[in-house]
């Protein structure tokens, strides 16, 4: 069976997380040992999980956020700011939300 037609088609109809992890099984000696409908569930896994990556890209250039890769791991707490260390993780696990509590984050005193 010729591969490149098929990865050429699987492109053209814009699928290209399928593409992707068609070309990588191909290349493994593993996936020999994996029947049609466990190929087509990764195929299916990886397309979805690319269009749901490229959606949240999207989503997030469109906000324009100023510090889009902000992280919680980057917090400098040695700025005279008193973050509270312990309270930011409790913070980031969004429990609050499911607590049905408000939060307001305002500025310096």
């Amino acid at each position: 069976m010729l591969n490149h037609p098929t990865i050429d088609q699987l492109k053209a109809l814009r699928l290209d997380g399928m593409a992707e992890a068609f070309v990588e099984l191909q290349s493994q000696d593993s996936a020999n040992d994996l029947g049609h409908a466990e190929w087509l569930a990764l195929l299916l896994d990886r397309e979805v999980a690319n269009r749901t990556t490229k959606r949240f890209k999207t989503k997030l250039r469109a906000a324009r956020l100023r510090h889009a890769g902000a992280a919680v791991e980057d917090i400098d707490y040695r700025s005279p700011r008193k973050l509270d260390k312990a309270l930011m993780p409790q913070l980031a696990s969004c429990r609050w939300i499911a607590e049905h509590r408000c939060l307001l984050v305002t500025g310096p005193e």
